[in-house]
């Protein structure tokens, strides 16, 4: 039997964020997310959640010229009080910055009124503690040029959650054009689900993408599969089941998984996507399992309940432990017995013995 130097394995714990992340999570919670709604066109991956992501480096542009009618609006979960709002707009050198809108904000998201006014490309807002449900960026006129949006500022009681792991999924949806409200819908909330995701499966020194395409297909026979950045799904299929959209949860997983090699075994990459959909996601959505038909190694829901088990009963964190191995290209099956003190066989039948054998799955 292989085993893993005791070195990696303190410094695999080491790396993980232990009882710190509970802290993290509960000041998350605490803090209002949002989303961007637009009538703006991205280009060349300058995309839109790089205008909120507490990064002055990065940048929103759009792919045309923005006219009168356009705007870039960020739309909070629930109204906050607002202290001050301040953007800056153009591109590292100044270019396509907005010299003349308006800066506005909203208490319902229906009606809006003007903060300020812009004025070398940039503007800024007392809030005086207004109700803000969301904030709004207007050209007011027909630009000669894209719009760059460098960042927006918000201060506000509760505070504004920026986008720790920007991201965003372009539609390609020209096999069903009909399909477009859907798969909108679908990629807005798989954007939604992008920080848990990296946040259950984050390792040292590993970046997420920021561009996901996300296509519809009418001769894809299956559910919906990955490879790199792009997400294939089954027009057929989606049809059919609209409201399956922890499928494509899944397989934005898949995407943040970014596994290279041949070493991991594909019952448990698949078994780790569905633990982030099932467990994660979607909790209390999975149907009872069978203790006379239930392998840890059977693939996707079966093997992602195994892995709840280990972490409610093990290693809280043992998830993330295998996925950075299997990222890293270090997982070997040793080390179910490194991060648990037992064999995965012994686990596997542990497991199995802890289910009803009259339940079905």
């Amino acid at each position: 039997m292989r085993h893993f130097p005791a070195v990696f394995f303190a410094a695999l714990i080491a790396g993980a964020p232990g009882v710190a992340s509970e802290a993290v999570a509960k000041a998350a919670a605490a803090r209002v997310a949002g989303f961007i709604d637009t009538t703006l066109s991205t280009s060349s991956g300058q995309i839109r959640q790089f205008a909120f992501d507490g990064d002055a480096e990065t940048f929103f542009a759009s792919e045309k010229h923005p006219g009168a009618a356009d705007h870039f609006t960020l739309v909070l979960d629930r109204p906050v009080s607002l202290k001050s709002v301040a953007v800056t707009t153009g591109r590292p050198g100044g270019a396509d910055a907005l010299r003349a809108g308006t800066l506005e904000v909203s208490a319902d998201g229906k009606t809006f009124r003007e903060l300020a006014r812009f004025a070398e490309g940039a503007a800024r807002a007392e809030g005086r503690g207004e109700a803000a449900l969301a904030i709004r960026i207007r050209p007011g006129a027909d630009l000669g040029h894209p719009l760059a949006i460098r960042e927006v500022t918000v201060e506000a009681d509760p505070p504004v959650e920026v986008f720790r792991y920007p991201v965003e999924i372009a539609v390609d949806v020209s096999d069903a054009p009909e399909m477009k409200e859907w798969a909108e819908k679908v990629a807005r909330i798989c954007e939604r689900a992008y920080p848990m995701i990296n946040e259950e499966l984050k390792s040292p020194g590993f970046k997420p993408r920021n561009l996901i395409n996300m296509r519809l297909r009418n001769d894809y026979r299956g559910v919906a599969a990955t490879g790199g950045g792009r997400i294939t799904g089954s027009v057929r299929f989606f049809k059919e089941h609209p409201d399956d959209v922890g499928a494509m949860v899944h397989e934005t997983t898949h995407v943040v998984q970014a596994y290279r090699g041949r070493g991991n075994p594909g019952w448990l990459v698949e078994g780790v996507a569905d633990y982030v959909r099932f467990f994660r996601y979607e909790p209390g959505k999975l149907r009872p399992l069978s203790r006379d038909r239930a392998r840890y190694d059977g693939s996707y829901k079966v093997t992602a309940a195994f892995l709840a088990y280990l972490t409610e009963k093990y290693d809280r964190e043992i998830v993330l432990k295998l996925n950075r191995l299997m990222r890293e290209g270090q997982y070997r099956e040793e080390a179910f017995q490194e991060l648990t003190g037992k064999t995965l066989k012994d686990l596997g039948e542990e497991w199995r013995g802890s289910l009803k054998r009259i339940q079905r799955f």
